[in-house]
């Protein structure tokens, strides 16, 4: 077992005391975390790391009483907080600490804010719950909590719903919430993880300064170690719930001493120069001028509001080359890719495929051409029908274009082996497997038409990180064994480094800066650029 040490008995926040949590009978392991020991200190950030499964977030649920009991409970150990053991306490003694001394940020806010009360009464309620003050002094403290936190408008925006906010905006509506009675100890469970890299950075930041503000010990839960390296003072990494290795972050970081540590580092994407020059292949796709607007038709109050979406968009790629289509979220990324593909009709502009510009075919002619430009989703398991077991998931297509079903089952169980899994799989439906296996799954079924582009839209953003590296790994290798052109999207520049051979930046609506990958992250040229290159976390794990 390892042991963790921390600071003197005085400066103890959290104790917690070979700790074992159990799981149902029918789990794939007896514990959800068993044995483990660690401290928190006051003032002190502790990054707890893991891939999904390893404990994490089960040893944060048990520290704020919030396990599923009975089917998963503490059966050995102890936790102390604040000098008092808490693993026994009644419903209402705990209910009084958590909020008062105890505050928790969770990683989807939108599942955790509710959907139908305005986020000032939600705070609002927090307070209610633990403090007996008046009801404008309350009001009062909302907006003072909003405002810390830096939201824009706080006297306003405690009349708007979850929905109306951007990610980004309902994870500090968490944070004043989590905040708002001053506890001593914060838990951030993995709150960063869906963010753009801008977005990511100044939560980073601001739970960072608040922390120092107000002295708070904080548990910082993720499994990406370039995080870690922008908030810890000191490190704990997870394994099947266990603790494998415990120190300070330069400790961890710059001598780790556990195999499993040692790949988590080494899965955070680098900068991988070499790349073949490919200015002697074909131009295989190409677009003149794409603009896409969308509207929102006014009211009484409201005026009409207009998005350009995309703006006068050129760009080409050529056979076997990777072109990574980078941006923030609401830069139409997504919104080009669905036009190239025509899931979305463009308002103008040319794209050319297949020596045809593919926005003046009818539908019977795009249908023959659509085998040919293949799109992955950025959630499998909602692209995936949950209905259907896997091999005909991966058949449909073939199917649909006239290969008889014999043939493309057959097929399909080639290409299940071609993305690392067994063919024999093929019988199962896609809830039985992993996020990784099922973005594999994914991969295979728009590899099934043999197409010749294929557009990748944020393939990997919500994989760990040794999962992200081994599909990135699967994407490069099948790039250059099939010759495939591949559009990589994504919000990670540390991903785009890694896989691609050049880099558009794209910023509402617009391409910026396009040019070779090492040129864009040695010398860029654009503001944004640089703006999204200093908000890389871990950029110097990515520049090594």
């Amino acid at each position: 077992m390892v042991q963790d040490e921390g600071l003197a008995e005085p400066d103890k926040l959290l104790d917690i005391r070979a700790l074992t949590v159990a799981l149902p009978p029918e789990a794939d392991r007896p514990h959800a975390v068993e044995d483990i020991t660690l401290t928190l200190n006051r003032g002190e950030v502790l990054c707890i790391v893991g891939e999904s499964g390893s404990g994490k977030s089960i040893t944060a649920h048990a520290v704020m009483g919030l396990l599923p009991e009975p089917h998963v409970r503490i059966v050995g150990g102890e936790i102390g907080f604040e000098g008092q053991a808490i693993t026994t306490l009644k419903p209402a003694a705990w209910r009084d600490l958590r909020g008062r001394r105890m505050g928790m940020i969770f990683q989807e806010p939108m599942t955790a804010l509710n959907p139908v009360m305005r986020i000032g009464s939600q705070i609002d309620e927090v307070l209610s719950a633990h403090i007996k003050i008046s009801s404008s002094e309350r009001q009062k403290r909302v907006v003072e909590l909003l405002d810390s936190v830096g939201l824009p408008d706080p006297a306003q925006l405690v009349d708007t719903y979850p929905f109306r906010l951007s990610g980004g905006q309902r994870q500090r509506v968490m944070i004043a919430a989590a905040l708002a009675l001053e506890p001593a100890l914060l838990i951030a469970d993995e709150p960063t993880t869906a963010l753009d890299v801008t977005t990511q950075m100044q939560i980073l930041h601001l739970i960072k300064d608040l922390q120092k503000k107000m002295d708070m010990g904080v548990l910082f839960i993720t499994h990406d170690f370039g995080v870690v390296t922008e908030i810890a003072d000191r490190v704990a990494v997870m394994q099947e719930g266990r603790i494998v290795e415990i120190g300070t972050l330069q400790q961890v970081l710059n001598d780790p001493q556990h195999d499993y540590t040692k790949r988590l580092i080494a899965a955070v994407p680098k900068l991988r120069e070499e790349a073949r020059s490919h200015e002697n292949e074909k131009v295989v796709l190409s677009t003149r001028g794409v603009c896409k607007t969308f509207s929102q038709a006014g009211g009484i109050i409201t005026q009409r509001r207009v998005v350009n979406a995309v703006k006068n968009v050129d760009l080409s790629i050529r056979a076997g080359e990777t072109l990574g289509l980078v941006g923030e979220s609401g830069s139409g990324k997504s919104t080009f890719a669905r036009c190239l593909v025509r899931l979305v009709d463009p308002d103008s502009g040319e794209i050319w495929f297949a020596n045809q510009n593919i926005v003046q075919l009818s539908a019977r002619s795009l249908r023959r051409l659509r085998p040919r430009i293949q799109m992955i989703f950025q959630d499998p398991y909602a692209s995936l029908n949950p209905r259907r077991k896997v091999g005909r998931i991966i058949a449909e297509g073939p199917i649909a274009q006239g290969t008889s079903r014999r043939t493309a089952m057959e097929n399909g169980r080639e290409l299940l082996l071609l993305v690392g899994l067994d063919p024999a799989v093929a019988d199962r439906y896609p809830h039985e497997f992993s996020g990784g296996q099922r973005q594999r799954i994914g991969i295979a079924r728009a590899l099934a038409l043999k197409p010749e582009v294929l557009i990748a839209d944020e393939p990997v953003s919500a994989l760990d990180v040794s999962v992200q590296a081994q599909i990135l790994e699967l994407l490069a290798d099948l790039k250059e064994r099939l010759n495939l052109a591949l559009i990589f999207i994504t919000h990670d520049l540390r991903v785009a480094a890694q896989v691609c051979d050049s880099i558009a930046v794209m910023r509402l609506g617009e391409i910026v800066e396009m040019g070779l990958k090492a040129d864009v992250f040695r010398r860029p040229k654009h503001e944004y650029t640089r703006a999204l290159l200093d908000a890389i976390p871990g950029k110097k794990l990515l520049l090594e």
